[in-house]
């Protein structure tokens, strides 16, 4: 017979056995859940880790390399034009005229900086560096068979132009893909390439055309471009795959509603109308002052040594004291170096040691504008805003180095100097507004993850302008 206590402890018991068999059954269910979305959690938080070296130094040297057989030979266009300017070889070209073909070059470039990006996205990197290389080669064999002006508008002018665009915009934001501690550094060592491609082709260009004429020296360029841009076209690796980045093309053009991204356009349109005129113009001014052609082209050999060792300078600096300070800071310089050293250098000295100081500074903007854009609008929209960013730039390159020629024409070298000059300070001027405008974004997310709040915050004040702190 079982007592009524019994009955009680046999329920309890019971009941506590179905109470543990259920917890038992919600624990398994709940750790597989949380095992699940742990998984799930894990594969769509994780986050590329940037290599900061490894194959991103060969990549480094491609760039480089590419930027010495495209810029770097673009650059002794300068000795061209010394050379047809005081020859006549095309006696129906006026100044304007061969001012526009070195400005056409660049300024193409970047005009079908869209179109190259919708290249790179339907074809990928290495079929459009391939199609860059093929043009580029292209443009200079053509060149030495010109008869007339209109032929180096084509050739000189809008191929190698088309080349230049599908080289260097494809080839440019690569880098910041392999690199974050180094991107700086890296950037300026591959940016330096055009400095000493300058280097060289301009000595070999002015010695070429002195030795072998025009037509063969423009053959020899043709063919050392094709050799090293394709081997290096083949070599050259995005990492698009791990990055993801935005896709490029013309639906970008919601790039300019961004204020950072017109401050850096505006820091690029002001200092490349001081750049174009200091690139092509030097050789000319040279011969101005009385100086031989040989000379002239040395003081362009010059100008690029300086590009060759400022730009990595440049770059290992702002690595460490902030890379839009460092911009600000060697853009300024050299409108300081226009304004105080050109603008009475009447002498071969002078000129030269102008040349070399200005060259490590003039080209700050190429070989920091990768890791200024990366700082302000970030890896996945890098690719995008730098096409666009390279857009508006043709006015500039088009038109900078007529503006100097007519300056010069009509009321000396020394008018064209101070445009210069004051172009490279208002290029500054950008830049530092757009510190400002980066101190404010850094504030307003602090205090929207800490306040939930901060959007309207003014970003152009006193206080952010002279803030001191490292941007």
């Amino acid at each position: 017979m079982i007592t009524a206590e019994e009955r009680r402890t046999m329920a309890n018991d019971i009941e506590l056995d179905q109470i543990e068999r259920t917890v038992s059954r919600a624990r398994s269910a709940s750790k597989h859940d949380v095992d699940l979305v742990g998984i799930q959690t894990n594969v769509s938080t994780r986050e590329d880790t940037v290599p900061d070296g490894g194959y991103g130094w060969i990549c480094t040297a491609c760039v480089f390399l590419i930027n010495a057989h495209t810029l770097g030979v673009n650059s002794s266009w300068g000795v061209f034009l010394a050379h047809f300017l005081s020859n006549s070889t095309f006696p129906e070209a006026t100044q304007l005229e061969y001012a526009l073909i070195g400005g056409l070059s660049i300024s193409t470039s970047l005009l079908i900086s869209p179109a190259v990006g919708f290249c790179n996205e339907k074809l990928g990197t290495r079929p459009s560096l391939l199609i860059g290389t093929a043009l580029v080669f292209l443009s200079l064999l053509t060149a030495s068979f010109a008869t007339q002006v209109w032929h180096l508008f084509l050739s000189q002018g809008v191929c190698f132009g088309f080349g230049l665009g599908f080289l260097y915009i494809t080839a440019a934001p690569i880098l910041g893909q392999w690199f974050l501690k180094k991107r700086s550094l890296a950037v300026g060592i591959a940016a330096s390439g055009a400095g000493f491609g300058g280097l060289v082709y301009n000595l070999a260009a002015g010695a070429g055309v002195e030795s072998l004429g025009v037509q063969w020296t423009y053959r020899l360029l043709a063919f050392c471009t094709l050799v090293v841009n394709l081997i290096c076209s083949i070599l050259l690796k995005d990492r698009n795959s791990a990055v993801k980045p935005q896709p490029r093309g013309f639906k970008n053009i919601r790039e300019f509603s961004h204020i950072s991204v017109v401050l850096v356009i505006l820091w690029g349109t002001f200092t490349e109308l001081g750049y174009i005129v200091l690139l092509y113009s030097l050789p000319n001014y040279a011969q101005s002052i009385g100086l031989t052609a040989q000379q002239g082209a040395v003081v362009g050999a010059v100008l690029n040594l300086g590009l060759a060792f400022g730009r990595p300078a440049v770059g290992f600096f702002s690595d460490i004291f902030g890379r839009i300070d460092v911009a600000t800071a060697m853009t300024a310089l050299c409108g300081i170096f226009c304004l105080t050293i050109w603008v009475p250098a009447q002498s071969y000295s002078v000129l030269l040691v102008f040349a070399l100081l200005s060259g490590t500074v003039t080209g700050t903007f190429w070989g920091t504008v990768v890791p200024v854009t990366a700082e302000v609008v970030g890896l996945q929209r890098l690719p995008a805003a730098f096409g666009m960013i390279c857009l508006p730039l043709v006015f500039p390159t088009v038109f900078a180095e007529p503006i100097a020629l007519q300056l010069a024409s009509t009321s000396g070298y020394l008018s064209a100097k101070i445009f210069v000059g004051c172009m490279f300070l208002l290029g500054a001027a950008s830049t530092w507004a757009l510190r400002s405008w980066k101190i404010c974004d850094t504030e307003k997310n602090e205090m929207a993850g800490s306040e939930g709040q901060g959007r309207n915050l003014l970003w152009l004040t006193p206080r952010r302008l002279f803030m001191n702190k490292r941007v």
